[in-house]
């Protein structure tokens, strides 16, 4: 089914017993010693914490294992929410500054449909992305399970026998569909990710609460993943005859399998605001991407993938996926919902940890998807009532 990185519960780190006990200890399980509070970790243990990670990172190929039960108490701007299915012509300097003193969101348990959330990676990632995002929504009372796409993380499969979107995707598909019948889970992807999240919505849309695409390949019917890139890298014809980064694992007269970045491209396209040690570990644990699930169209249909609610970030900051860009996506496949994240780079998990974990526990939070609008009629609903509204108030001024 592919594998799994999850936190411990407090029950199980403090009850343990066999190999768990051991990894939450290797891990730095320090819940425990503050009382499973949200306390501000001390930059010792900020420190320590990132150590274990990029020890995971290296140690990936030889143990499968390795959970965390430490929250990141890592500084985030404030993020916004847009009218769903609409977008903003307001720019990054017009949002406002980070909130200090912020009120955190709170979570009414007995109300959500699912608590499980299930964490998609990008291209070149893995499970180990996630690991704030997965302290801090375990924090939250949530369930959150990151799983590694196949090739991708510690899955063994050789990223140059990947063919198709269904190849790759299928950790994920496996996972759905061992479910329970009537239980779901909220689908987050990360970039590329988005296309595995898609996928999955219109194979198991039953499963599927909420999908939440994370500054993601959010794509319609018919179109590539690779599309989505197009404007900042090159046509995929073109970038398939050019490009440097090809990778052939089948022998220079075979088609391309991969591509991968080197370490000063990685970094100025998608850890521009992140920590420096946040980068590091991405140095050491990211794996080629293969080129087929990119460049194959997806068929997705009113049917399934229509039936599921879909909710985007964006983030500010992003070289990789820009911010033109995203608002392209956003205008041209209307979501449910947006969501936007100033000073976030192309990994908000690493450069803004809280601003993305309050996003996600609002978006957890939304009742009622059934009782929405259309998407694309809901811009349309709230500026008529906008509209409504000015004009009451003139006439009360007249």
């Amino acid at each position: 089914m592919g594998n799994a990185f999850r936190c411990m519960s407090r029950k199980e780190h403090r009850g343990g017993g066999g190999a768990a006990v051991s990894r939450s200890k290797r891990m730095g399980s320090a819940r425990s010693g503050r009382g499973g509070g949200g306390g501000k970790l001390t930059p010792a243990e900020e420190e320590l914490l990132h150590r274990q990670a990029l020890a995971m990172a290296i140690h990936q190929h030889l143990d499968a294992g390795g959970s965390m039960s430490r929250r990141i108490d890592a500084g985030g701007s404030m993020s916004r929410r847009i009218g769903p299915g609409s977008t903003s012509s307001r720019r990054r300097g017009d949002l406002p500054d980070s909130v200090t003193g912020a009120k955190p969101v709170q979570i009414v348990l007995e109300n959500l449909e699912t608590k499980k959330i299930v964490l998609v990676h990008g291209e070149g990632f893995g499970a180990w992305c996630w690991y704030k995002t997965i302290s801090l929504l375990e924090e939250a009372g949530l369930d959150p399970i990151a799983l590694d796409l196949t090739g991708s993380g510690i899955d063994n499969a050789d990223t140059n026998s990947i063919a198709t979107l269904a190849d790759y995707s299928k950790p994920l598909i496996d996972y759905l569909n061992k479910l329970p019948e009537n239980e779901k889970v909220i689908l987050v992807g990360h970039s590329c990710g988005g296309a595995s999240v898609s996928y999955a919505l219109e194979q198991c849309p039953k499963k599927i609460s909420k999908a939440i695409f994370l500054t993601a390949t959010m794509v319609k019917d018919g179109q590539r993943p690779f599309d989505v890139f197009s404007e900042e890298l090159a046509s995929a014809d073109v970038f398939l005859q050019e490009s440097q980064l090809l990778i052939y694992g089948n022998g220079k007269d075979k088609p391309p399998t991969g591509l991968m970045f080197d370490k000063q491209q990685i970094k100025g396209l998608y850890f521009n605001t992140s920590p420096s040690k946040d980068t590091v570990l991405a140095a050491v644990s990211m794996r080629p991407i293969p080129l087929a699930p990119i460049m194959e169209k997806l068929s997705l249909t009113p049917e399934n993938y229509g039936t599921v609610p879909r909710y985007f970030i964006q983030t500010l900051d992003d070289r990789m996926l820009s911010p033109d860009v995203q608002e392209k996506l956003v205008r041209e496949n209307p979501p449910d919902g947006i969501f936007k994240i100033k000073g976030g780079d192309h990994c908000p998990f690493f450069s803004k940890p809280q601003s993305l974990n309050k996003i996600l526990l609002e978006i957890a939070q939304i009742q009622a998807p059934t009782a929405l609008l259309p998407g694309k009629a809901k811009t349309e609903a709230i500026e008529a009532t906008e509209a409504k509204t000015e004009e009451e108030k003139t006439e009360k001024l007249s």
